[in-house]
């Protein structure tokens, strides 16, 4: 019996019931423990019911940030501890290397892990049809997110936490979708558009 098979008999109502994003934490420490030897980096987990195209994945922000699609794992529960195991492996690998890819190393302690596929196990999930869109805008204040094809050229702030004009107060965090890379907030994005170059990490 796994340690997910334990948290799911003690969470779950029915046998199709996901553990709760407590229980993903503390599946989180023992896993940290199990396979790297407690020095992951310290994560927050989430569910993100917006996923469509992807099981997981990972923000380097701070926090580092661990999202899981509830709508895949609904259907194959048991692809779920190797999801989070694999971007457990990102956030080891950015916190040894700064490495946020799918690296050699990275390939090297997945194997370590037990795990063979740099891809999500998502059983026979039909393949959705790639976005086009590759920029996340997200508030972190009120986790709104806006998908965007490229970066915004002029100085924006977040449409929910003010609805009637501009404040700089509530900037937009811009995400390039390449495993969730941070590329800057909305409020430096002018500036590096203008010099053609990425924007400033926060």
């Amino acid at each position: 019996m796994t340690s997910l098979d334990v948290l799911r008999m003690k969470s779950s109502v029915t046998p199709a019931a996901l553990p709760s994003e407590a229980d993903l934490q503390l599946l989180f420490a023992q896993l940290n423990l199990r396979f790297f030897n407690g020095e992951a980096p310290d994560c927050r987990i989430r569910y993100n019911e917006r996923f469509s195209n992807s099981a997981g994945r990972i923000s380097y922000g701070r926090p580092l940030l661990i999202e899981l699609s509830p709508k895949h794992f609904r259907s194959y529960p048991d692809a779920l501890e190797a999801t989070l195991i694999h971007e457990m492996v990102h956030a080891w690998c950015f916190a040894r290397f700064r490495d946020t890819g799918h690296s050699a190393a990275f390939k090297r302690k997945l194997r370590e892990c037990g795990l063979s596929s740099i891809y999500h196990d998502l059983g026979n999930v039909a393949p959705l049809k790639e976005s086009g869109k590759r920029y996340i805008l997200r508030c972190e204040r009120c986790s709104f997110e806006a998908l965007r094809r490229g970066r915004p050229r002029r100085a924006s702030s977040c449409p929910r936490c003010n609805k009637s004009r501009f404040d700089e107060r509530y900037p937009l965090t811009i995400y390039e979708i390449v495993e969730m890379r941070e590329a800057g907030t909305t409020l430096d994005a002018p500036a590096a558009a203008r010099k053609g170059l990425p924007a400033r990490r926060s």
